[in-house]
């Protein structure tokens, strides 16, 4: 048996099937409901979180037919379709029957959730579908994703949202504490995620630059340029939000432990957003950018938790 052939599969299955994204936005999750003082959801729900996330960030390249692709994740999507619609069948039939089990265990609770709330619940969801787009007889074919400035803004605040809202309003009707009410805190932690990913989906977006060129879809990198997105948008970005943080954690006197722990992800992404001035391969974007996400989620815990 090959094992580094092996252990590649297992590499691509894990980045390529978007397995590391639910994984992230658990980590997400759990970071949110430490930071707003809520206790944790049940392990079900943190399930169904990392499930949907699957399911909605692989739905997007089952189409793929591209055996000869130059993009590796297209490739490895038309090389395994039959593979993945069964794995997407499969994650499908889960979801459901954890959902049932879910609304069983917790149904007096979800029954009571405001109307307002149900509102914040919906209206994401929304969005994330209009997103991909949608290609009907009579609302017509339309995507927000083809807005290419304004695509990691709607990723940043849709991710924002599922991390920092979700785990909230579920939490209240889990453990009956009563329902979710934007605070300061709230707000500072949704506006922290918000600019932590959609910075993330910006510099993503200087890997698809040469496709997005060609498709006439303006994002940053091909508006501005690779140099001035690096230098103009993305380092003044992370800079601002990690000034924002200390200012914050100033103000209510965090232990410098604490602060420490909770710089690593922003010290992490101005270093990493320098690099990207030279060509990168696509591992590079899921494991090195995307795994910002996983590494502020266990830190901003590893903070709540011991320090």
């Amino acid at each position: 048996m090959d094992l580094s052939k092996l252990s590649n599969n297992y590499i691509r299955t894990i980045f390529f099937g978007n397995y590391f994204y639910g994984l992230c936005v658990v980590a997400l999750s759990i970071e949110a409901g430490l930071q707003q003082l809520h206790p944790l959801n049940s392990a079900i729900f943190y399930l169904l979180l990392f499930i949907a996330t699957v399911l909605y960030y692989t739905k997007a390249y089952i189409p793929s037919k591209a055996v000869n692709s130059p993009n590796p994740r297209t490739r490895w999507y038309a090389r395994n379709k039959q593979i993945i619609v069964k794995s997407q069948w499969i994650l499908s039939t889960v979801f459901i029957a954890l959902s049932a089990i879910y609304l069983y265990l917790h149904f007096d609770g979800i029954l009571q959730i405001p109307i307002l709330n149900w509102l914040l619940l919906i209206i994401f969801p929304l969005i994330a579908i209009l997103y991909y787009g949608i290609d009907h007889q009579f609302f017509g074919r339309y995507s927000l994703r083809t807005i290419g400035w304004l695509k990691p803004f709607l990723i940043g605040m849709i991710w924002a949202a599922v991390a920092t809202v979700y785990p909230i309003i579920f939490s209240g009707a889990e453990h009956k504490t009563g329902y979710y009410q934007l605070n300061l805190v709230g707000l500072f932690l949704f506006i922290k995620n918000f600019m932590f990913v959609t910075v993330l989906c910006i510099m993503f977006d200087i890997k698809d630059y040469a496709d997005d060129s060609n498709r006439q879809i303006k994002t940053f990198v091909v508006n501005v340029g690779l140099r001035k997105t690096i230098f103009y948008i993305i380092l003044p970005l992370s800079a601002l939000g990690l000034a924002s943080f200390l200012a914050y954690a100033i103000a209510r006197d965090f232990s410098s432990m604490k602060i420490f722990m909770n710089i690593i992800p922003f010290v992490s992404l101005l270093l990493i957003a320098y690099g990207l001035h030279r060509r990168q391969s696509i591992f590079y974007y899921l494991i090195a950018i995307d795994g910002l996400m996983l590494l502020k989620g266990l830190c901003g815990s590893i903070a709540m938790l011991f320090f």
